[in-house]
């Protein structure tokens, strides 16, 4: 998925003693729906390493990486496969890789979690009330509730707010009014979180929806995509892949074949029944690497998958590949 797509922060213009009117820029990094502009499976293709880096990396993240040298990247991947052999057996099992992705994944969104409570959380008690989220977010005002906040969405200062105001409510588990350091990551990256499924597809569907029917056409779903499908081409011509999603969209996402995605085919789509994104990732990666097919995997095979490993979870978005020092704890 641009998934679940290319995940990227930026943080907001306002210090705690001044705050500037806002730009919805900020939320660009909380799309609960980050898909990749590329398949990662199609019918009759193979397999396309390109999703890994986008949907895993980001497209910044990727760019990073491609900075390092080859001999620098391996050592450094090297490094990372032995902190991920827990058991320092020379093999990396499925288990392990479950581990090591989910303590990577918990880690990113915990940093996420400090960088917004650096703007948000004004009083600084680790915690955060919507009056504090608000003002860190929107700023004091005064402002036309009618402006254009977020232009990444087009949505008013009053339609972000209601949605960041739900969003907040379903992700503040104990009620208290506010959201600590764990609930404050559930509202930043609710696609982690089941019981966020129906905020999460409420917001999709308001994002993709373009017409307000409360469904989602192949066209708004192509739209959503390649967004110079209904924009200005200058020229580009329609990707090959358009096709191949359309088909997608008709043979597997619309499930009544009505023409069109309802709010609980979308929820099938974006967070799937009885799918676990790790334990499908951990398989992926000894599928794609696992050579003498022992369903394990030895640091020589995933070295030798370099590409593969550098645009997958296990990796931290690449980031810990450029970051990693040899002292570093797991």
């Amino acid at each position: 998925m641009k998934s679940l797509r290319a995940i990227l922060i930026i943080l907001c213009c306002f210090a705690a003693t001044a705050y500037c009117k806002p730009t919805g820029e900020e939320r660009k990094g909380r799309d609960p729906l980050d898909l990749s502009g590329y398949d990662h499976f199609t019918e009759g293709e193979p397999h396309n390493a390109e999703y890994d880096h986008e949907a895993f990396l980001g497209k910044d993240e990727a760019e990073r990486f491609d900075q390092l040298t080859p001999e620098e990247a391996k050592k450094r991947l090297a490094m990372i496969v032995d902190k991920v052999d827990k058991d320092a057996d020379g093999f990396v099992t499925e288990d392990e890789l479950k581990l090591w992705i989910t303590h990577v994944s918990q880690r990113y969104i915990m940093e996420d979690v400090e960088r917004h409570l650096s703007y948000t959380d004004l009083d600084k008690n680790q915690e955060v009330t919507w009056k504090e989220y608000k003002k860190g977010t929107f700023g004091d005002g005064p402002y036309d509730p009618s402006d254009i906040y977020d232009k990444h969405r087009q949505q008013t200062y009053q339609e972000a707010e209601d949605l960041d105001q739900r969003r907040f409510e379903a992700a503040d588990m104990n009620k208290d009014g506010k959201l600590d350091k764990k609930e404050y990551g559930v509202f930043l990256h609710p696609q982690e979180y089941r019981h966020m499924k129906d905020v999460i597809v409420d917001e999709t569907m308001g994002d993709m929806d373009k017409d307000n029917t409360g469904f989602i056409s192949v066209e708004e779903y192509i739209g959503n995509l390649w967004p110079a499908y209904h924009g200005e081409r200058n020229g580009e011509e329609e990707p090959e892949w358009v096709e191949r999603e359309k088909k997608h969209f008709k043979e597997h996402r619309d499930k009544d074949k009505d023409g069109r995605l309802s709010k609980e085919e979308l929820g099938l789509w974006i967070m799937p029944e009885g799918y676990d994104h790790v334990e499908a990732e951990a398989r992926h990666l000894i599928y794609e690497a696992d050579v003498d097919k022992d369903k394990k995997l030895t640091k020589e095979e995933i070295l030798k998958h370099q590409d593969l490993f550098a645009g997958s979870q296990a990796t931290e978005f690449g980031e810990y590949l450029i970051k990693i020092k040899t002292h570093e704890e797991f």
